[in-house]
């Protein structure tokens, strides 16, 4: 079984006697790594240790199948799509032997990636003795199909355009210039230019391309909509995004919030962060750990 390269810390309680250790799994967008929520996941694990003195928190961070230090793992085998990205979340799970994670927290593609785990653990994919984890958090990523099919082909375009890039790769700001010669926006040159690894006096892509446009495209194309309608019981799936989402998704998530609550099904929840892009817990850190820490440490509550 191959496993994804992940790093892990504890932030342990304040107490001398700490009831119980909670596990949260912080997976990154596309193009990214692990290392992309580090210093969120550090501040959110004080946060809580601060808030909730009976509790340990464990935070665990990955790099998915051809991101990162995961692009070079043999036996991450095809198809690149979510369900095999979900598993390998699940396959780490078990090679770590700590327990089920209690919260999964995915950003953009990594949002795809958590609900595909949501609903793969409640049909019983991953064995009989994996436990559902208590709340799915789902950052600034539609839950269904991509409607704006202008914006997303530009993405595909742009990493199309990648197969054919000249190598080496003198630097960041070369790949960048690279990229807007080639007709794209600066900010999808920066995206691009930032997904760099340095490997002696040149600069390599942290990414295996054929694998990212097969994980993409895969994204892009599934609908997690009925998991949203029937979320599995005890389970609450929370949707964080910007303000700049189209009016009929923002408005079909809002009336799945709002609906009468059901003790047979879980539950979904959706907050807007203002003033921030697409990389909520990078623009606006502190708004979103105040959204997320209170209902994090209810769920600790409820557990003592």
């Amino acid at each position: 079984m191959a496993v994804i390269a992940y790093d892990e810390f504890t932030s342990s309680s304040s107490s001398l006697s700490s009831v119980s250790t909670f596990t949260i799994i912080l997976i990154h967008g596309l193009l990214g790594c692990g290392n992309d929520f580090a210093d969120f996941a550090h501040s959110l694990a004080s946060n809580l240790s601060a808030s909730h003195a009976s509790a340990d928190w464990r935070m665990v961070t990955v790099d998915l199948r051809n991101h990162g230090r995961s692009t070079d793992i043999e036996g991450l085998l095809p198809p690149h799509d979510v369900e095999n990205t979900a598993r390998d979340i699940a396959n780490l799970v078990k090679y770590l032997d700590r327990g089920w994670p209690d919260v999964v927290v995915g950003h953009s593609l990594g949002g795809k990636v958590v609900l595909q785990y949501a609903l793969s653990s409640a049909q019983g994919d991953y064995g009989d003795y994996a436990e559902l984890p208590k709340q799915v958090w789902v950052l600034d990523v539609v839950p269904g199909t991509y409607e704006n099919k202008s914006s997303y082909d530009v993405i595909e375009e742009a990493l199309y355009s990648l197969k054919t890039l000249p190598t080496p790769i003198p630097s960041k700001e070369w790949l960048a210039d690279y990229m807007i010669n080639l007709g794209f926006s600066k900010s999808m040159a920066d995206w691009v230019s930032s997904s760099l690894k340095k490997s002696g006096e040149h600069e390599l892509l942290s990414f295996n391309v054929d694998g990212v446009i097969e994980m993409y495209t895969s994204a892009r194309d599934t609908n997690y909509w009925p998991l949203l309608e029937h979320p599995p019981k005890d389970m609450e799936i929370a949707v964080v995004r910007t303000e700049n989402w189209d009016p009929d998704v923002a408005e079909r998530l809002e009336s799945l919030a709002n609906r009468e609550s059901d003790e047979s099904t879980g539950k979904v929840s959706v907050d807007v962060v203002p003033n921030s892009g697409h990389w909520i817990y990078r623009d606006q850190p502190e708004m979103l750990m105040e959204i997320m820490t209170p209902r994090l440490v209810s769920l600790a509550q409820t557990n003592i």
